[in-house]
């Protein structure tokens, strides 16, 4: 399919790798780029990097709309990151929105990357129903939950962040609190576990590879995440009654691994309304987050947030 004269653009920026998409309307993608995130440098390179891909993507197309799903905390009505990780440089406080509509002239709407990823996957991948939690298992764990259809971000843009929610462990987490969600279902959690479990260092797709190899351990510490993340999906949906779970991620790509116990504890601590809860992986892959903040554009342009 070729660029069509209008089109959508969706940007996913990260600590690492900024990627952006082309899409029409019904989600198809046009075309798609991805650049080196220069996170260390500072906002204004960020939105450099960011301007110049989509530039090259564009050629011979105007664009319509920009969507950004960025890491951190953001402000989804001021386009602001209102807080990152110490992996970015001058990002927080950044007024990210206004900097990237100045550069590409066009409207632009950000959100936070997990909420982006459960907007693609509700637009045109797993998502089914009016009420779905997003999760995505990355080097930390982000949850996102949409409610009649809509995203809910909270009052403070928090809504759905499961991965720091307590009572799954007795470890430290990376904020500083004990036994979070993302101690024990996070790809850094599961590296860490198993070298816990056998002195040996690895990745969190070296460890699933052990685990097909058939390395207890590792089969080990990927059923514990599969258990974690089971019960605390069905802790949202015991309280709000969300239907589905869309899970993505790196550690997602082992869904193998995680499936048997997200089976096993469904069937022993399914929610107490009797209504089924299904837990499955997104569809998209990596595109996930970058269609989602397409998604996010094209909503902005029917309904800009006030």
């Amino acid at each position: 399919m070729g660029i069509e004269d209008s089109a959508l653009v969706g940007i996913d920026i990260g600590g690492t790798k900024i990627a952006a998409v082309l899409v029409d309307e019904a989600g198809a993608i046009c075309a798609r780029g991805a650049v080196a995130a220069p996170a260390s440098s500072g906002g204004d390179a960020m939105v450099d990097a960011a301007a110049g891909l989509v530039t090259r993507l564009a050629v011979g197309a105007s664009v319509r709309a920009v969507g950004v799903g960025a890491a951190g905390v953001v402000d989804h009505r001021t386009g602001e990151i209102r807080a990152a990780s110490e992996l970015f440089h001058d990002w927080a406080g950044y007024p990210l929105g206004d900097r990237l509509s100045a550069r590409l002239e066009a409207p632009v709407r950000v959100e936070n990357d997990v909420n982006a990823f459960l907007l693609g996957e509700l637009a045109w991948g797993a998502a089914q129903g009016a009420d779905v939690l997003g999760v995505m298992l990355g080097t930390g764990v982000g949850g996102a939950v949409a409610l009649d259809g809509v995203l809910r971000h909270g009052p403070h843009g928090a809504a759905g962040e499961i991965g720091h929610t307590p009572g799954y462990s007795d470890i430290r987490c990376t904020c500083g609190q004990v036994g979070h969600l993302e101690t024990v279902a996070s790809g850094t959690s599961i590296a860490r576990r198993y070298a816990q479990r056998t002195g040996s260092s690895a990745d969190a797709a070296q460890v699933a590879e052990y685990a097909r190899a058939g390395d207890p351990d590792a089969a080990a510490v990927f059923d514990d995440a599969g258990r974690a993340l089971t019960l605390a999906c069905a802790t949202v949906s015991g309280i709000v009654e969300v239907g589905t779970a869309v899970i993505g991620g790196g550690v997602a790509r082992s869904w193998d691994l995680l499936e048997p116990a997200i089976a096993r504890t469904l069937r022993t601590d399914a929610p107490i309304s009797g209504v089924p809860l299904r837990i499955v992986p997104g569809s998209l892959g990596g595109d996930a987050v970058a269609l989602g903040a397409a998604s996010a554009a094209r909503s902005h342009l029917q309904t800009p947030v006030l």
